[in-house]
């Protein structure tokens, strides 16, 4: 007699529906296409998990130089100076600071400004 499993292979099959709810046409009804659709789906995902750390960290240096450059300086003379004056801020946060708060920013660009120029004596 052969053994098929078949509540395990009913739950597994089950499961794959379950997860490609919401797709179109087969891809939702017929496990075989499901199948496909959802390891395909999930390989987007895993990858693109990756590329969004990649994508804001882009978009962060985009706002900071568009707002450094309006105070008059360059992106990376801003975070030099930051790094000189010893300012621990990511990037996410300037970004958000220079999105929001202006004030607060031409203050962070004064200071790197400052310690730049204190670098360029110590050298």
């Amino acid at each position: 007699m052969r053994v098929t499993n078949a509540p395990a292979s009913r739950k597994r099959r089950t499961r794959m529906l379950q997860a490609a709810k919401g797709y179109r046409m087969r891809r939702s009804k017929l496990y075989r296409y499901a199948s496909d659709a959802v390891d395909h789906g999930r390989q987007y995902a895993f990858r693109d998990r990756r590329a969004k750390k990649r994508n804001f960290r882009a978009l962060w240096q985009v706002r900071i130089n568009a707002a450094a450059r309006a105070a008059g300086t360059t992106y990376s003379r801003f975070m030099e100076g930051l790094k000189a004056a010893k300012v621990a801020l990511d990037r996410k946060v300037l970004a958000d600071i220079a999105a929001t708060d202006n004030a607060t920013f031409s203050e962070l660009v004064r200071v790197a400004q400052e310690a730049l120029k204190t670098k360029a004596v110590k050298a």
